[in-house]
């Protein structure tokens, strides 16, 4: 499974940790880099603080969007339930489990981000703009920014993954700034 890539450029959360939260999504994997709501506290863990989440929808559920972004530490869970932490160099081999807390930040005007085309929805061609969409965590292409969550593209960038032998290891990236979150 390809997952997608993302690193936190530069983030108000890194500066103001109220803009950084512990959630948990029962349902379903959630890669870096997607976007989601900060719903209720949950009640399937003993921590306090704890967050579920739900996907953007129409309306105010495409803004304040938070991000998930948790250091690519990979994990495997083995079918007693026990964790174990991996030597794997590829975090495209990194996943935030289902049922496991990770963290988000939420996404503020002026952050920027890298993450690679497999983060994204939609297909690139001229368009110089990824926005929240209504029922996906996945920021999706687009020609101009919306009312929502947009960010701008600032370059074309790469990042290095161990993938395969010598000259194959370049991974196509963006770089991103956000220019509205409402």
């Amino acid at each position: 499974m390809a997952n997608s890539v993302m690193f936190p450029i530069k983030t108000s959360a890194q500066y103001d940790g109220s803009k950084i939260e512990t959630f948990i999504n029962a349902g379903a994997d959630i890669d870096n880099g997607t976007v989601f709501v900060k719903s209720t506290l949950s009640t399937a863990t003993d921590e306090s603080e704890v967050y579920t989440l739900t996907l953007p929808a129409t309306g105010a559920g495409l803004t304040n969007l938070y991000m998930a972004y948790t250091s690519e530490l990979n994990m495997i869970v083995g079918s007693d339930g026990n964790e174990y932490r991996v030597g794997d160099l590829n975090p495209k081999n990194f996943t935030n489990y289902a049922g496991y807390a990770f963290n988000g930040f939420k996404l503020t005007v002026g952050d920027r981000i890298k993450i690679t085309g497999d983060g994204l929805g939609g297909t690139k061609s001229t368009n110089t703009f990824v926005v929240a969409t209504n029922g996906t965590g996945k920021l999706t292409w687009a020609a101009a920014a919306v009312s929502g969550v947009s960010l701008k593209l600032v370059k074309e960038s790469y990042f290095s993954i161990p993938e395969g032998g010598i000259g194959s290891q370049r991974t196509v990236a963006y770089v991103f700034e956000v220019v509205a979150v409402a």
